[in-house]
């Protein structure tokens, strides 16, 4: 059976990037705007859209047994150890390329739509073709260099994307924090990668592994530790810093200060699942550890539960949605130290769909409301928005696990794999993705019915200017409701406001950008019955992802799986488990506070202040990040100015320095006194000097 054609993957990975060289080259002032709007667009659709026909095309090709890994290009050679460009192509990456190029290529038709009143339209869609083909390169490659280049190549066009409107300070504060903190993870993802190749001698992804077993029992030196626990805790401390996991989670809600499309493709479907996607790839290695596998397990514990808790109090459209974001990103982490890694895969695929969908929709709403993204200032506006309204509405049951839809089967078979696994702090865990399903529900519908549901809002004087909780509670804590998306600050200038004025009604949004979203709601419905057995039952991930015999939490699933009779049977299963009940209580409990009696809500904000403000606040995340880690590197850089620089640098080391030649120029300039029978006594002292000093030397 022939192969893959290394050209079809070649073509995948560099169409977008073709596609963006003409948007970001001759769409814009670099070239003197060689083409316009429509040329761009069509450039980088085309792009991915090649790509994801191909990437479809390769998958097929994968699941008849085909696969590919191999060198396409060799960089240099340095001391015997080879730098190449290479692609792994099997079940795992093709999955990947299908999901990234699919959700990209609806994000570049959504955006002919939501940003065609902007200057850097061009600009804009050459960052999100080149965000396509860095994170192409990155699930594609055979080795750890190819993967550093792929992981920091997309840190790099979220920082380009996240400050787009770079005119804005909130924005500029934004990118700068999303880039340092994901430096922070990087600093030991490159470790990681270090101690691997340092102990192995390559790079590429299959000899590491054949060496896993030689690894484990290694300790580094000088440390008693366990090599590949040190590595596999590095590396995923880079996860961490990508996947928006505690406490290295502070960046990615503040990145919806970029335009809403980039909302969907990065911090929702592909960038922020890097993390998921290489620990997933490095299986062979973490099973052998099971305290990298209890560190994942409690940092998704943690970034599952308590983040759900920050989006229930949120007014933003978007950051209620990026709070979910990092709620799923801990759910499928939590999977990953459980050592169901296709799990979290699964999840992964799934979430990629519905969270993109829900991103796309708030952006709709934004659109719809002009503007305003205060989800106090709505209400009604399913009437209005009906496309927008039915696919915002399924992308929320996606979210909250309802039986059939693509969430239900990988969010149960996570909560599963917790109460299956005996990896250490598998008990907080399973308690975090309990709790998590209620909070998920909440927040949901929270966001839910007070957009589509209830009295209209809008048209209105802005009361909402202030956190309120009860539609007229005020908190002095809160900060005014801004729009993110303020690409139309001039047209809003015009009207004096963001959002509708009286007499104004929102309208559905044009065809480019709802057709995305009903592409999108086709699989965030059907695809999670579709590929559950295949992919965590069947043969999908074999030779791919590898299990430890001693960690069984995938075999229990199995059985289970079999035993109430697959797909449907885990449906009718599902009436008898917790995570449905919690998540109809959380969708009830969410109707009743904001449509029967919010009354209820201004109760407990008056009762648990406290808890509102830790909770406003962030944990104090940011807080802290400010005064310790900011705070403590301005002190050391004064430290060190002070002391080092001007102390002993220039004080001692410069100025000490000419100081003593002066001294010692002072006291040489006594002995030129102008006397010839001075400069002899000098010259006889001198050779009295030379002659005892090698009297010894003569005697001998």
């Amino acid at each position: 059976m022939a192969g893959i054609n290394p050209n079809i993957l070649l073509t995948v990975a560099l169409a977008p990037l073709a596609g963006s060289a003409v948007a970001g080259l001759l769409g814009t002032r670099f070239f003197g705007n060689l083409v316009g709007r429509t040329v761009s667009h069509s450039a980088t659709i085309l792009g991915v859209l090649i790509s994801f026909v191909l990437s479809a095309m390769t998958l097929n090709d994968v699941m008849h047994g085909m696969t590919f890994n191999d060198t396409i290009y060799t960089w240099m050679t340095v001391a015997g150890m080879k730098l190449e460009v290479g692609f792994q192509i099997d079940s795992l990456s093709a999955m990947m390329m299908c999901v990234v190029t699919f959700v990209s290529l609806m994000v570049h038709i959504y955006t002919i739509g939501y940003m065609q009143e902007d200057e850097g339209y061009n600009r804009f869609f050459s960052y999100i073709s080149l965000f396509t083909f860095s994170m192409l390169m990155l699930v594609m490659s055979n080795n750890f260099l190819q993967l550093f280049f792929g992981w920091e190549a997309v840190g790099l066009v979220s920082y380009l994307l996240i400050g787009f409107w770079f005119k804005r300070p909130t924005a500029i504060v934004a990118n700068m924090k999303a880039f340092l903190v994901n430096r922070v993870g990087d600093f030991g993802f490159i470790l990681g990668i270090g101690l691997l190749v340092a102990h192995t001698g390559t790079m590429k992804y299959t000899e590491v592994f054949a060496m896993k077993d030689a690894l484990a029992t290694q300790t580094l030196a000088s440390f008693d530790w366990n090599l590949l626990s040190a590595a596999c805790i590095c590396l995923f401390i880079g996860a961490m810093g990508k996947s928006a996991q505690f406490p290295l989670h502070v960046w990615l809600p503040d990145s919806m200060e970029g335009p809403t499309p980039i909302s969907a493709l990065i911090h929702a479907a592909t960038m922020v699942t890097a993390g998921i996607f290489m620990v997933s790839r490095m299986s062979p290695l973490f099973e052998l550890s099971d305290t990298a596998l209890s560190f994942v397990l409690v940092m998704g514990s943690i970034t599952a539960l308590f983040m759900g808790f920050l989006g229930i109090i949120q007014n933003d459209i978007k950051r209620v949605v990026a709070y979910s974001t990092l709620s799923q990103l801990g759910y499928m982490t939590v999977a990953l130290g459980c050592s169901a890694y296709s799990v979290a895969v699964f999840h992964l695929m799934t979430h990629a769909f519905f969270k993109a969908l829900l991103f796309l929709g708030a952006g709709s709403v934004i659109i719809g409301m002009h503007h305003d993204q205060d989800i106090r200032n709505m209400g009604g506006l399913r009437k209005y928005m009906p496309i927008t309204w039915i696919t915002s509405l399924l992308g929320s049951l996606a979210l909250i696990g309802t039986p059939l839809f693509s969430g239900f089967y990988s969010k149960d078979s996570i909560i599963e794999a917790v109460g299956a696994t005996h990896i250490a702090g598998a008990g907080f865990a399973k308690f975090a993705v309990l709790a998590g399903v209620f909070v998920t529900a909440f927040y949901s519908f929270r966001m839910y019915f007070l957009v589509f549901h209830g009295e209209e809002r809008f048209g209105k004087a802005h009361a909402h200017g202030h956190d309120d909780h009860a539609h007229g509670k005020h908190d002095a804590h809160a900060a005014p409701a801004h729009d993110s998306d303020a690409h139309h600050e001039e047209e809003d200038d015009d009207h004096g406001h963001h959002g509708l004025g009286p007499g104004e009604k929102p309208h559905e949004s044009p065809f480019v950008v709802w057709f995305p979203l009903v592409m999108l709601a086709i699989p965030s419905v059907i695809i999670g019955f579709i590929a559950i057995e295949p992919m965590l039952y069947g043969e999908f991930f074999k030779n791919v992802i590898f299990v430890n015999e001693a960690h069984e939490a995938m075999a229990e699933l199995s059985h289970e799986f079999h035993h109430v009779g697959g797909a449907l049977g885990m449906v009718k299963h599902s009436v008898m488990t917790l995570p449905l009940w919690l998540a109809i209580a959380g969708v009830a409990t969410a109707y009743y506070c904001y449509m029967i009696n919010p009354k209820v809500p201004a109760w407990f904000y008056d009762k648990f202040k406290a808890i509102h403000t830790v909770l406003d606040n962030k944990y104090y995340m940011d807080k802290f990040n400010e005064v310790v880690f900011a705070g403590g590197a301005r002190l050391l850089g004064n430290g060190l100015w002070n002391v080092g620089d001007r102390t002993l640098i220039d004080g001692l080391v410069v100025n000490g320095s000419a100081k003593v030649v002066g001294w010692f120029s002072s006291l040489t300039r006594l002995a030129q006194t102008g006397y010839i029978y001075h400069y002899a006594f000098v010259m006889i002292l001198g050779i009295v000097g030379f002659l005892v000093y090698f009297l010894p030397f003569w005697q001998a």
